[in-house]
């Protein structure tokens, strides 16, 4: 696939796509970046949508994308996004690595409202180490790291990709997506991840 690279986000795409529900009519992918996984999930969403607020990231992301008919892109704030967005819209909806930009609470009630009864929602982010566990993750997960880099031919980042450290801890991250989400599954990947993973219930049969 044209733009194709490698690095820690790029790894758990296949764990975004394997979850993208069979028939799946339309997508989102908030914090799209410059849109390779969004072009990842045209191939398995009638239509899908990228949102990322750094206009110079859209632009890449459009230009990337001129040949894919079902795939649109809007360069906003995620908040600016979802209040103008009509609810239960999206099949899918995923974020990889975008969550520690927004606020935490916001984007993923805005998300859940976004997302159709039924649908999945699945999130690919970072956390702050607090516990000598953390710490013990991270060391380990190096090796992983170092021969997973070389396999690859090195870690690449898009240039000018917006960067910031995530405030959150893993275990605040755990316990808020609990009471935000009830049913979700938080899982600690290893490479400096978590994965958030929820399905939408379906309205209850009277």
């Amino acid at each position: 696939m044209a733009g194709e690279f490698w690095n820690h986000n790029v790894h758990y795409h296949r764990l975004v796509l394997d979850t993208v529900p069979d028939g799946c009519g339309k997508a989102l992918d908030v914090g799209c970046g410059d849109g390779l996984l969004v072009r990842k999930l045209a191939a398995r969403a009638n239509r899908v949508t990228g949102i990322d607020r750094s206009r110079r990231m859209i632009r890449e992301a459009r230009r990337a994308s001129i040949n894919l008919s079902n795939v649109s892109y809007v360069d906003s704030d995620f908040v600016d996004f979802e209040a103008k967005e009509r609810g239960g819209e999206y099949g899918f909806i995923s974020s990889v690595a975008a969550l520690h930009h927004m606020d935490f609470t916001s984007a993923l009630t805005g998300m859940a409202r976004l997302l159709a009864p039924g649908g999945r929602l699945v999130l690919i982010g970072l956390a702050r180490h607090h516990t000598p566990l953390d710490w013990a993750c991270d060391i380990a997960a190096i090796p992983a790291h170092r021969i997973l880099a070389r396999r690859h031919g090195g870690v690449t980042e898009p240039p000018d990709l917006p960067t910031r450290d995530p405030a959150m801890t893993w275990d605040q991250v755990r316990h808020a997506a609990r009471d935000l989400l009830p049913g979700s599954r938080y899982r600690r990947l290893l490479l400096w991840r978590y994965a958030l993973t929820w399905q939408k219930p379906e309205p209850a049969s009277s």
